[in-house]
């Protein structure tokens, strides 16, 4: 198959979305099919990653919101490319603007939309959800179900990574939705990576010895993943005893979380790590992973996490419960820090080995990203024999 991803939100500057589009872009070509993404970029382009993997990217604006993304000009262009390109299926990675152009393509390849976002729970819920209900929330927001309800009937699956939010979309309406959650790459992260002497270096960074805990949190500097509530918690669990925190990210909300560190020595932040082989050393190398966001839609860094052999404490809705509800890990009430703050506490109060044993044992049976694109690929090709056979 030709599978054309039209993938709004890619970026070369990182982020989850790029993770998993580089990942597919091998997937494919070593599963049989050619993989085209389609992309905004900063110029009109076209660049091979080998043989049956190809990145186009057309000319586009920045985006408003975070000008390290850019956004499709319109929806001429993208048509133009999928007449061009003729693909036997097409994906669009965003429930906005590129999806509905998706759907009004007048090609005849059946089409999928992935959900790599969850705008309610990214914003809806989190901006209102002090005040309101999720009820009342969703009877609020009925016009964005309505535009999902609106895709649903136009494409032939909507792709949910995360059993939480497939069972909200069902919910909400929904007919064809296919959970097939995500993975982590073959061999790229494991607990036999953990270093002591690169961990006794961070907790030295956060002015403790090695005798403290040292937390992990991971991910993009933005509102919705809630670093400042991590730090608060943190902090406040680190009055029973000492931990340090060190968080791996980038982003425009930098400045907002720099003043939630404030003078706190045991909070480092650092930039994400461009050696993936450097991250997952770094990974490996701290006693538990933190989360923060309930609007993950996988949460492919706490999948990483567990595969390095590390707890989680996680908030119990979104991709990242998904993930530490398998594990064992801790969960805690979204968008509460005192939840989260016991929850630090309630784990650390286990014997320590007993906890690092139980995260061993669970790493080999975090699925692997060669396993989602099996499944994805299997659905794909049940969707373009279908088609055919009612043409």
């Amino acid at each position: 198959m030709r599978i054309v991803d039209v993938c709004a939100f890619y970026t070369p500057h990182g982020g989850g979305v790029k993770t998993y589009v580089e990942r597919k872009l091998k997937a494919g070509p070593a599963a049989g099919q050619e993989i085209i993404v389609l992309a905004p970029g900063a110029t009109d382009s076209v660049i091979s990653r080998g043989p049956g993997a190809t990145l186009m990217t057309l000319a586009s604006p920045t985006f408003p919101l975070d000008r390290r993304y850019r956004y499709f000009a319109g929806e001429a262009e993208v048509h133009q490319a999928l007449d061009r390109l003729r693909p036997d299926l097409v994906e669009a990675s965003s429930p906005w603007r590129s999806a509905a152009t998706v759907a009004r393509w007048r090609g005849s390849a059946p089409r999928t939309l992935i959900m790599h976002a969850d705008p309610l729970a990214a914003y809806a819920y989190r901006w209102f959800g002090p005040i309101a209900s999720r009820d009342k929330i969703d009877r609020s927001f009925e016009w964005f179900w309505r535009h999902l309800r609106q895709l649903d009937s136009q494409f032939d699956g909507i792709v949910s990574a995360s059993a939480d939010l497939g069972e909200r979309l069902r919910a909400g309406g929904l007919r064809n939705v296919f959970v097939n959650p995500m993975g982590v790459e073959e061999g790229q992260f494991s607990p036999a990576l953990r270093d002591r002497e690169l961990r006794k270096a961070l907790l030295r960074d956060c002015g403790l010895g090695e005798d403290a805990t040292l937390l992990l949190g991971v991910g993009r500097l933005a509102p919705e993943k809630r670093w400042p509530m991590v730090i608060d918690a943190v902090t406040a669990a680190a009055y029973q005893r000492p931990i340090g925190f060190v968080l791996v990210g980038e982003g425009r909300d930098r400045g907002r979380i720099r003043a939630a560190i404030g003078g706190n020595p045991h909070c480092v932040l650092l930039p994400p790590f461009s050696e993936r082989q450097r991250f997952a050393t770094v990974m490996a190398s701290a006693d538990a992973l933190i989360h923060g966001c309930e609007a993950e839609t996988f949460c492919l860094v706490a999948a990483e996490a567990r595969a390095s052999g590390l707890p989680l404490i996680a908030p119990d809705r979104g991709g990242a419960a998904d993930q530490a509800r398998q594990s064992g890990g801790r969960l805690y009430a979204a968008a509460d820090p005192s939840a989260l703050s016991r929850a630090i506490n309630e784990l650390l109060d286990r014997p320590i080995d007993l906890v690092r044993r139980i995260a061993i044992e669970d790493a080999g049976r975090v699925r692997r990203m060669d396993d989602h694109f099996a499944e994805l690929f299997a659905f794909y090709q049940t969707l373009v024999e279908r088609q055919r056979y009612a043409a």
